[in-house]
């Protein structure tokens, strides 16, 4: 079919027709499959950073306690704050006060608390020294028993037997064998009772076996010969 015109003019017709007819393809993947970062569309808001958790310190472990009350320490409760607009400054004290009455609060039981683990502490520690030494009576006794025979004058065994009790009398052992006192039931335990001269109260005559007490505990009573009034 013949042409009418200039030959360019139909040429660049058909170049437009053929542009027109190819399809227009948009790549909408939120992730660059060349690059692998994410994709930000015009428009579309940046995704805000996560903060990243505060890694705890390697202290974290140490003594609650300690920690609590270094944070009740630290903590100030200002007696008045800056205010938005509308709200009344009395309100905004009064919680403020509240809050720093709760925290007061919670700092007393916090001491108390602690008070109580100490004291709880010194018993448990009492408690297991008095263990030890209501164990080792029996040995004291085969000491005292030894001295008495005369076998412990002299020698090595009255060297060891002397270190012993030196040691037990630093954790607070006191030996009860005292004679020519006033019979205290408390420490003694009358075995036999004697009539005595010039006697005015039943008075510690002879100890049978010695007793024992740590401050103010009595381990064990001493077993003594009491002397009567006649």
């Amino acid at each position: 079919m013949p042409h009418h015109g200039n030959e360019e003019e139909h040429g660049s017709s058909r170049d437009q027709g053929s542009k027109r007819d190819e399809p227009v393809i948009r790549d909408h993947r939120k992730v660059d499959p060349v690059t692998g970062q994410a994709r930000h569309p015009k428009g579309e808001k940046h995704a805000e950073p996560v903060a990243e958790p505060l890694e705890t310190s390697a202290d974290s472990d140490g003594d609650a306690l300690a920690q609590a009350e270094e944070i009740l320490n630290r903590v100030e409760v200002p007696a008045e704050e800056s205010v938005a607009q509308g709200v009344a400054t009395g309100s905004t004290t009064a919680e403020a006060t509240e809050l720093k009455n709760d925290l007061l609060r919670l700092q007393a039981e916090y001491v108390n608390y602690r008070k109580r683990v100490e004291r709880d502490r010194a018993v448990a520690g009492e408690m297991a020294v008095i263990g030890v030494l209501n164990s080792l009576l029996p040995v004291l006794d085969d000491v005292d028993a030894a001295r008495q025979h005369g076998d412990l004058t002299d020698g090595p065994f009255a060297a060891i037997a002397a270190k012993l009790e030196n040691a037990l009398k630093t954790y607070g052992l006191v030996r009860i064998d005292e004679t020519g006192v006033e019979f205290d039931p408390t420490i003694h335990e009358a075995l036999i009772q004697q009539p005595g001269e010039d006697i005015e109260v039943d008075t510690v005559s002879q100890v049978l076996r010695s007793g024992y007490k740590s401050g103010e505990r009595v381990l064990r009573a001493a077993q003594v010969i009491v002397a009567v009034p006649a």
